[in-house]
């Protein structure tokens, strides 16, 4: 007898003590893919729910597929998308996708989530940071899975202690087909997608697709602020036999030419007298209302130095990759899948500064040219104006350059219907290319002349680029991985167990003189090194209370770090019933120190702690159960993980500044749940939940001093052991991260119609790790309090209504016309922010992201 509705969601509630029958994962790289694809018992996959599928694994896990990502507004980055998977919280910092965001996953934040794509990691093999604004586009992702808390056995990464995002690329059609998108609206919005697949070319069925696409927006502000994007992809396709076998070769190419999003100073106490803009002056708006201000970058004081508004920066970025995936069946049981990568960025940010064409004519760098003492100098007359010049406005952005090549391969055997062997070997290389040349900057318009300033760089009396920083590292790894699978007691128990071993090394160089532990530098011309060494000359020593005392400048040099560790990743689930099952999984995971933190190591003696930074680790555990009856799916879990010497970064966008923190031990623990329910052909819902918890056990040293710290009202800011300060954080939350997310979806398909209404509410999150308001010199006064200790909860509704154009004659379900309306009811509130250590320190935030309407396109044939 079919149940009704109503009893499908009493038994799904009631089945929240167990869980799903096991479906197939969907993975990271073609191993994995074809790992796990095996150990499925043949007959067990269950459907997904209008795009939303709860895989049966070990690891807390959830997929979203192209039925889920196509309701997005057009061109939408997929981290926006997984933002309705529980546990994850994405800012936005435009309605499309295009200018980046901050992105948590149970209180993991970009940096430590391994994010691939077809396999191919894509972190910054500098500081780990991800870039959501130069993903694929999402008309050509088949499905996106996240793992809330692990990664899977062979993550080639050196970043994840924690989620991993994985989503891969759609095949080429088996039928020939040529689609085109056109999409308009708020914001001056802009954007063309086209794609042509040619179907089977030969017998053998050889098929390929060539796509390509521009989008073009302006910010909320009324500054002409904008982002201009194109991409382009391709993928070719060659079965081999019938048995799965393939080769595949894919291409991406990705160019942003835009503006930085606006990214304020978070005030909202005491500071009505700071002006509502994007400057080191001012504040983020109260309103949408307050947003509406106007900048007019050529109007800019040409003594105007820092970082100045961010809509008068470029922020432009060029990527490409390659990718090839293959499946090769060796012989019966045993599989070889093989997934070379190459991957191209080049990219930067940064502000203005003066620059003078005369010399210091005084103390230890009288006559140097570079950038000494903190001034930039160039020895000659730059502009040729027949002047002396003393302050010439210039932009002075931090440009990378990154070469990339990785390899994924692995040798599968099933030995038996019931048990399984993997054997995988990893390898990533990147070469990053970090400078910071100065550029000229247009009178007319405040910008830059070229978007990458090493195209257009100014150089000093001995032609040698003036730059901020002058470096270049190289990001080695190779990881070895084996993964088990056994099913016992008729298939009813599942276990994988696997483990891999990393083995990760830092080359750096550093050709600038470091001069203080917070790794600033001085970068004279390589003509004036040996005077600079000789007037600053470096020591080290430590004084009897313990305390390390370094001493003039560190000068330039080479060093290379390696870090080695043995990481288990183990798990199992159980079947209880038809239907039902528990789950548990334990991972360790280990992120080694970026770039940056090791650079500023460079100020202390390699031989000391203080010159080697440890990496993080952590244990992750995840337990839970699911269930899945008629139409009712569901999963409920509860994970715990604990950090081991976590780093804590914060980068200061005024002082282009990036300050490191050793946290020592941070415990986190939450849950999460989720519930899809198509009541019948016409209606579905899907329903999730995350809360989390994270508390740091002990308190952060601030610095060195004697007496602790107070604000006006009496709130103790450090304390003081009589040697050192320390921030009081002993048992409080991280800062930035949402204390709860919960959200549903509702959709309703009366064909040709289907309406999606998505509604997602985000929780308070804590501004600094101490758990207290904010405090900063107002109007001259130190210590007044500018922020209460949280930024509020908000909630956020969207819609997508798509009409199907078989009513016109096309019969594609790729030909319809949808209607995108972001946050409908105009909510303000804050987006996202890297959060901060001690009280008195401002963080900057995105701006929220308006009511946004978009209509698009889409026609197939």
């Amino acid at each position: 007898m079919r149940k009704s509705p109503i009893q499908a969601v009493a038994a799904s509630t009631l089945a929240l003590a167990v869980a799903a029958v096991a479906t197939p994962a969907f993975a990271q790289s073609t191993g994995a893919v074809d790992f796990e694809n095996t150990i499925v018992v043949t007959g067990t996959k269950a459907k997904g729910i209008n795009g939303v599928e709860i895989p049966a694994t070990p690891k807390a896990k959830q997929v979203l597929d192209q039925a889920f990502i196509s309701k997005s507004s057009p061109g939408q980055s997929i981290n926006e998308v997984i933002n309705m998977v529980p546990g994850v919280a994405f800012f936005n910092a435009d309605p499309f996708g295009s200018s980046g965001g901050t992105m948590y996953i149970r209180g993991f934040d970009s940096s430590r989530i391994a994010q691939t794509f077809d396999g191919m990691p894509l972190n910054d093999t500098g500081n780990y940071a991800l870039y959501s604004n130069q993903q694929l586009d999402p008309e050509l992702i088949d499905q996106v899975n996240v793992n809330l808390g692990s990664t899977d056995v062979d993550s080639p990464t050196a970043a994840a202690t924690g989620s991993t995002v994985n989503y891969r690329s759609r095949d080429p059609y088996d039928h020939m087909e040529a689609r085109v998108i056109a999409g308009a609206g708020d914001l001056n919005f802009r954007r063309l997608f086209g794609v042509i697949d040619t179907g089977r070319l030969t017998k053998s069925g050889l098929s390929a697709y060539l796509s390509a696409s521009t989008s073009y927006n302006n910010f909320i502000p009324n500054t002409g602020g904008h982002v201009f994007k194109q991409q382009v992809n391709f993928k070719v396709k060659q079965p081999i036999g019938d048995n799965g076998d393939f080769v595949s070769v894919a291409g991406h190419f990705n160019t942003n030419r835009n503006n930085f999003a606006p990214s304020m100073s978070l005030y909202t106490e005491n500071s009505a007298s700071r002006a509502v803009n994007s400057s080191s002056s001012g504040r983020a708006p109260y309103s949408f209302e307050e947003a509406k201000y106007s900048i007019n970058c050529a109007n800019l004081s040409s003594t105007t130095v820092g970082y100045g508004a961010f809509e008068c920066r470029f922020n432009p970025s060029r990527t490409a990759n390659i990718r090839l995936n293959s499946r090769f069946t060796l012989a019966e049981g045993l599989t070889l899948t093989v997934d070379p990568s190459f991957q191209y960025t080049k990219a930067n940010g940064g502000g203005v500064t003066l620059l003078s064409e005369s010399t210091p004519t005084s103390g230890a760098t009288a006559g140097m040219v570079g950038f000494v003492g903190g001034s930039y100098y160039a020895g000659y007359d730059v502009n040729g104006n027949g002047v002396v010049d003393t302050a010439i406005k210039v932009g002075n952005a931090s440009e990378t350059e990154t070469n990339r090549i990785g390899l994924l391969a692995s040798l599968r055997w099933k030995i038996n219907p019931t048990n399984t062997l993997r054997v995988g070997y990893s390898y990533d290389r990147g070469r990053h290319k970090q400078t910071g040349e100065l550029t000229y900057v247009d009178t007319t318009t405040g910008l830059y002349t070229a978007y990458f300033p090493i195209d257009n760089a100014i150089y000093d009396k001995y032609g040698n680029a003036i730059q901020k920083r002058n470096r270049m590292s190289y990001a080695l790894l190779n990881q070895i991985s084996g993964e088990y699978n056994g099913k016992f007691f008729d298939g009813k128990l599942d276990v994988l167990a696997g483990v891999r071993a990393p083995f990760f090394k830092r080359n750096l160089t550093n050709f600038c003189f470091t001069t203080d532990a917070s790794g600033t530098v001085t970068c004279p011309s390589p003509q004036n090194q040996a005077a600079m060494a000789a007037a600053n000359p470096y020591s080290y020593t430590v004084s009897a209370s313990g305390v390390p005392t370094p001493a003039g400048y560190s000068v330039p040099q080479h060093r290379d770090y390696t870090y080695n560790r043995v990481l288990p990743n183990v798990g199992f689930t159980y079947a209880v019933a038809p239907g039902y099952s528990v789950f548990a999984n334990y991972s360790k995971g280990i992120q080694v120190p970026g770039t940056d933190s090791l650079y500023n190591a460079f100020y202390y003696p390699a031989s000391t702690n203080y010159g080697n930074p440890k990496p993080e680790t952590s244990d992750n555990f995840d337990f839970g159960v699911r269930a899945r009856s008629g139409r009712v799916s569901a999963s409920f879990g509860a994970w715990y993980t604990m950090f081991y010497d976590k780093i804590s970064q914060v980068y200061d966008q005024i002082t282009e500044k990036s300050v490191y923190t050793n946290l020592g031990k941070v415990e986190k623990y939450g849950i999460d749940g989720t519930l899809t329910w198509k009541a019948d052909d016409h209606f579905s819902v899907y329903a999730f939940g995350s809360w989390n918890k994270s508390r740091i056990l002990n308190d952060i040293q601030a610095g060195k001093g004697a007496t602790p710290t107070y604000a006006a009202d009496g709130t103790m800011l450090t304390r003081s052991d009589g040697t050192y300060t320390y921030y009081t954080t002993t048992g409080k939350r991280e800062s930035g991260v949402p204390v709860y997310t919960a959200g549903a979806r509702f959709e309703a398909n009366f064909d040709p119609l289907d309406v999606t209404v998505s509604v997602k509410n985000t929780g308070k999150r804590y501004i600094n790790s101490m758990n207290t308001p904010v405090y900063a010199t107002v109007n001259g006064v130190a210590n007044t309090r500018v922020n209460g200790a949280t930024v509020g909860a908000f909630t956020t509704v969207d819609l997508s209504a798509r009409l199907k154009l078989a009513i016109a004659g096309l019969r594609s379900e790729r030909s319809f016309f949808q209607l995108n309306v972001t946050n409908i009811f105009n909510t303000y509130y804050y987006g996202g922010f890297t959060g901060q250590v001690g009280a008195t320190s401002v963080p900057t935030v995105y701006l929220a992201t308006p009511r946004t309407v978009v209509g698009s396109l889409s026609i197939a044939f």
